[in-house]
C-alpha cells in the first residue's frame, strides 16, 4: 500500500520573499565524497572509501547552525554517498531540530534498505532524491557502473513511498539518453515520485564534454520537458539549464496564458532553476519583466564540499572560502567570487545582453567548464538575442557545441 505523503512539518520557504544576496534559497552540503558507485559524469569523482579530512560531527553540526543564521533555505545532504557516513541520521535529527527541510540524495546501492529510509523518515528526513539515467536497467547500470543499481533504486522509492515519504528523481541528460527522454517520463509516472529534476550535464570531474548534448538538443529537450510538464502528474524542474526558463516564457507568451501555478521553486540536487510552475511566476503573456528570478550558481545557491571550501555549486569547483576558517554566511553574502556571479553585468557576450538575462544568466557552472570564465557566456544555449546598441566583442561570442 502506498501511503500518502505525510504533512510536511517544514513547509518550503517564500522563495519570492528571499534576497539573494543575503541568502541562498538552497544549500547542498556534500558530507563525503565515498560512493560505492562509479558513475561515468560524477562531479565528485567519488570512490569507495571516506577521506580523513572530512567534516567531523561536530563540524557539521556547526555547519548546520549557520545554514539556520540564513533563515530556513532548503537543506540537501549529498555525496558520493551520504550513507557512507555513520552520522547520517543524527545530523538529519540535528537539522531538522533546528527547523531546516532536511533533504537528501543518497547513492542507488544496496545500502539503501528498508530500516535504513524508515530511520531516516525518524529522523526527519522531508524527502528522499534518488538518480535514474535510464529507462531500461541496462542502460541505467551501464551508466553507474555498477549491476543492480537500476533495481536497488526502484526499491528504494517504493520503500519510501510505501512509508509515505516524498520521492523525487535526478536523471543526467548526456549524448548517452538524450533519446530517452519520453520514455523516462512514463517511467517518473509508474513510480509515484513527485518531481523529476532533469540535469543537463556540466563537464566537470568525470564529466566530459564529448558527452554533453549539443545547442541544438538541449533545445529540442526544453521543448519537450514543457509539453510533458502540462500533462505528467509530478513536477518538472531543470537543474543546470536555466534557458528552460526562457523557453517556458516563450511558450507561454506563444500560448496566450499566464505562468501562475506555483511550483517546486528550488529542488534539492545542484544549481536550480525555475520552470513553467516556478512560485511567484510571470506572466509571460506581459513579457520577462515580471519573471520571477531564477536561481544561479552564487545567486541563491551555495555547496559545501566534504572538506569545508565553499562553491558556488558543485559543478562550479571555485572555492570562495572555506567554513573551517570563515563562516558560511559570511562567505555567501562578501566573498567578491559570490558577489561577481551575483553581478550579471559582468556576464559577457550575448548571455550578457540577452533580454532573458535576469531569468536566465546562463549556466555560470557549464560556462566555467567549457571556457575557464565564470562569465562567459553559455555554449549550449541556441538562442539569439537582439543585438544591443554598443558593439560586442566578436570574442565574446560563444561557440556553441554541435552535434
Amino acid at each position: 500500500m502506498i501511503l500518502p505523503a505525510t504533512p510536511d512539518r517544514r513547509p518550503k520557504p517564500d522563495f519570492a520573499a528571499i534576497d539573494f544576496d543575503q541568502a541562498p534559497f538552497i544549500v547542498i552540503w556534500e558530507m563525503t565524497q565515498a560512493c560505492d558507485l562509479a558513475c561515468v559524469h560524477c562531479r565528485a569523482e567519488a570512490k569507495p572509501w571516506r577521506e580523513s579530512g572530512e567534516l567531523s560531527t561536530e563540524e557539521a553540526k556547526k555547519l548546520l547552525t549557520q545554514v539556520r543564521e540564513f533563515g530556513q533555505p532548503l537543506m540537501v545532504l549529498t555525496g558520493g554517498d551520504p550513507l557512507k557516513r555513520p552520522d547520517l541520521f543524527e545530523l538529519i535529527r540535528f537539522g531538522d531540530q533546528l527547523g531546516l527541510r532536511m533533504t537528501l540524495t543518497p547513492s542507488g546501492t544496496k545500502l539503501m534498505t528498508r530500516d535504513v529510509i524508515q530511520k531516516m523518515k525518524d529522523a526527519g528526513l522531508a524527502r528522499l532524491a534518488v538518480s535514474l539515467d535510464a529507462a531500461t536497467r541496462e542502460e541505467h547500470d551501464a551508466f553507474r557502473k555498477v549491476t543492480g543499481s537500476f533495481d536497488w533504486t526502484l526499491a528504494a522509492v517504493r520503500e519510501a513511498r510505501a512509508i509515505g515519504l516524498d520521492v523525487q528523481i535526478n536523471t543526467t541528460i548526456t549524448r548517452h539518453n538524450q533519446s530517452q527522454v519520453p520514455a523516462m517520463a512514463e517511467l517518473m509516472k509508474a513510480i509515484d515520485i513527485c518531481l523529476w529534476s532533469v540535469f543537463f550535464l556540466v563537464p566537470t570531474g568525470r564529466g566530459q564534454k564529448k558527452d554533453l548534448v549539443s545547442a541544438r538538443r538541449h533545445e529540442e529537450v526544453f521543448q519537450l520537458l514543457y509539453d510533458l510538464s502540462k500533462t505528467m502528474p509530478y513536477d518538472i524542474k531543470t537543474t543546470s539549464a536555466q534557458a528552460y526558463r526562457r523557453v517556458v516564457i516563450q511558450r507561454r507568451r506563444m500560448e496566450g496564458t499566464a505562468a501562475t501555478r506555483p511550483m517546486e521553486a528550488g529542488g534539492w540536487a545542484s544549481p536550480t532553476f525555475l520552470t513553467e510552475r516556478s512560485q511567484a511566476a510571470a506572466d509571460a503573456s506581459q513579457g520577462v519583466a515580471r519573471a520571477a528570478k531564477g536561481i544561479n550558481d552564487g545567486n541563491g545557491f551555495v555547496f559545501i564540499s566534504h572538506l569545508g571550501e565553499v562553491c558556488p555549486s558543485g559543478f562550479l569547483p571555485v572555492s570562495g572560502g572555506n567554513v573551517r576558517k570563515r563562516s558560511l554566511v559570511d562567505i555567501y553574502r562578501n566573498a567578491e567570487l559570490f558577489r561577481s556571479l551575483r553581478d550579471y553585468s559582468r556576464i559577457k557576450g550575448k548571455c550578457g545582453y540577452c533580454d532573458y538575462r535576469e531569468v536566465c544568466g546562463g549556466s555560470r557552472s557549464r560556462s566555467y567548464g567549457l571556457t575557464g570564465d565564470i562569465h562567459a557566456s553559455d555554449p549550449t544555449c541556441l538562442y539569439i538575442p537582439p543585438k544591443p546598441a554598443k558593439p560586442v566583442d566578436p570574442a565574446e561570442e560563444p561557440e556553441l557545441i554541435e552535434d
